[in-house]
């Protein structure tokens, strides 16, 4: 059981994108199922991820912790795995690992969530808790219509106790009409009103003089105002993220805010209406247990075979319904033609891309980008540069990336491949993105890239490059990367030739290929990496090797 001392919405920030615990929930249960869960299993635990094509991380500090921090968070609070008396799957984690539907999944065990509950007991120095805080998060964004990052972070956060919704809800309108009426910058606004909320909400410990933290000894109220923000900071995005699992909300990336996906309107009026606001079983952890992991437990609308019906005529009203089918029938066939209605959405962007007629949008998202001015930018840099390669020249370009179900980003590509891959015949092209600056990002992808690279070459049998994208490439990743074109290392297929280039750098590429008069050709885009190669042999070192690289790209259409 975990003591909860917040003063704000207590939910699940680990793993951030909740996709991501699939793997790790997999592996627990395939090389630890009816073992005891105890800092033995928990470091043999972490030893076997380590060695996970998905795990980007190094969990070497304490390995304990960092398997707690994996486990004991989302996938026991959402109820997919059960650690006592043994370790195993419930349920809904069985449901997890083999549904078609895995945003029901996701849906079902969110709206259960709740504190209290015998796993997350509030503290006496912790707000009133009554709530289950997805279930009140999509019906502020219902309420509302759009629900702001900001506007979670500073208000939505605050609603411990469900029975102050509308109160929530009336900060957050006051706070749209003082936006609206404001004349100074929106940023100065935010800021004062965040600052404003936070001395409210932490009162009593700024009056007892408690704002000393963990990560200072310092007393200053502004630096433990500033720790909260950070905090308040993740816990909304964590809940943007979780939400948007559950198929229901859309992310508006340049407004940052969350609205829901109209197709699916009904399906959150009927959740709304039917699941109870209180906390259940909040003294019964036995009961609590066999709720949580429950794969059928709350009713959704996708369980009602008339409502599934209905909805297969609406949306797909050309296709043909066999009266007699089954409500597993149903849903298979809704998630069918969905699914073909995605690879449609996916179709028709990419006939759009390659006739340049997105060239504009491409080039303006990466500006975007770089300008810090969207949401979850690591995930729109992964779409937009699968666009952009899909218009810079001729071959089959796949993102890994998760699409929704209108083709549009829905989740970065799982950690055991590249972001994109580019199939041009007799080559084959790899491309890594990153938003990580400084010595984080050598550390994030450094290995990842070499190792997913490798492993391509292995998978295919054909020569294999390299891509690799950022803002700003750290000096250690060149250095790193210089250094595999050099090394003969039989686990990433011998000699890795990884290109790193900064994101300005591509973008004049794009511009190159937009103002040239002819379609370029697979043969240029493999010249800079047979470039890359003899530059090696002739600089004296990675930084001279680096300049040539960028002064190439620069020129790649004139070989």
């Amino acid at each position: 059981m975990a003591r909860i001392d917040s003063r704000t919405l207590f939910l699940t920030t680990s793993p951030r994108t909740p996709q991501r615990m699939v793997p790790e929930i997999d592996l627990l249960v395939r090389h630890f199922e009816g073992q005891v869960w105890n800092a033995e299993t928990q470091k043999a635990f972490m030893e076997v991820l380590r060695e996970e094509q998905f795990f980007n991380g190094r969990g070497e500090k304490d390995p304990s912790f960092s398997a707690r921090d994996r486990i004991t968070r989302a996938p026991k609070s959402l109820g997919f795995v059960r650690l006592s008396p043994k370790i195993g799957l419930t349920e809904a984690g069985k449901a997890l690992l083999s549904a078609r539907h895995q945003e029901d999944v996701f849906l079902r065990q969110m709206l259960k969530f709740q504190v209290p509950s015998p796993y997350h007991k509030p503290s006496a120095k912790a707000a009133t808790f009554c709530v289950k805080p997805y279930l009140e998060m999509l019906r502020l964004v219902r309420v509302l219509g759009t629900l702001k990052f900001d506007e979670l972070q500073l208000f939505g956060l605050q609603l411990t106790d469900w029975h102050d919704f509308d109160k929530i809800v009336d900060k957050i309108e006051t706070f749209r009409l003082g936006r609206a009426s404001h004349q100074g910058s929106y940023k100065a606004y935010r800021y004062s009103c965040l600052m404003a909320e936070l001395r409210q909400i932490h009162r009593q410990r700024i009056q007892s003089g408690e704002t000393k933290t963990r990560e200072s000894q310092s007393r200053s109220v502004e630096r433990f105002l500033k720790t909260q923000a950070r905090n308040m900071r993740d816990y909304a995005d964590a809940c943007f993220r979780y939400l948007r699992a559950t198929g229901l909300v859309q992310v508006s990336h340049v407004g940052k805010s969350l609205s829901i996906v109209p197709e699916r309107m009904a399906d959150v009026d009927y959740v709304l209406k039917n699941v109870e606001r209180d906390p259940c079983f909040v003294d019964d952890e036995q009961g609590y247990a066999a709720y949580l992991g429950s794969a059928t437990l709350p009713a959704l609308l996708t369980d009602n075979r008339e409502c599934l019906m209905q909805r297969l005529a609406g949306e797909f009203p050309d296709s043909q319904i066999d009266a007699s089918a089954t409500t597993a029938q149903l849903k298979d066939m809704l998630f069918d033609l969905t699914e073909a209605r995605k690879q449609d959405c996916i179709s028709q962007q990419v006939r759009a891309i390659k006739d340049y007629r997105l060239y504009d949008d491409i080039q303006e998202t990466f500006c975007q980008i770089e300008g810090n001015g969207l949401y979850d930018a690591p995930l729109v840099l992964e779409w937009n540069t699968w666009r952009a390669m899909t218009m810079l020249d001729g071959g089959q370009i796949t993102a890994n990336l998760k699409f929704d179900d209108f083709g549009k980003p829905g989740s970065t590509a799982a950690g055991n491949m590249p972001d994109i891959v580019c199939d041009y015949g007799d080559f084959m092209l790899s491309v890594e993105v990153t938003m990580a600056t400084g010595q984080r990002q050598y550390d994030m992808e450094g290995e990842p890239v070499s190792r997913h690279l490798g492993k391509l070459k292995k998978q295919v049998g054909k020569p294999c490059y390299c891509l690799f994208l950022a803002p700003v490439v750290n000096e250690a990743c060149v250095a790193h990367f210089y250094a595999l074109h050099k090394t003969n290392i039989a686990y990433y297929g011998g000699k890795s030739i990884i290109v790193p280039l900064s994101l300005k750098t591509f973008c004049k590429m794009l511009e190159d290929s937009y103002r040239a008069s002819y379609t370029p050709d697979p043969s240029q885009v493999r010249r800079l990496f047979e470039r890359s190669a003899e530059l090696v042999d002739t600089c004296e070192n990675e930084l001279e090797w680096y300049a040539m690289l960028e002064h190439e790209a620069l020129s790649w259409l004139n070989g």
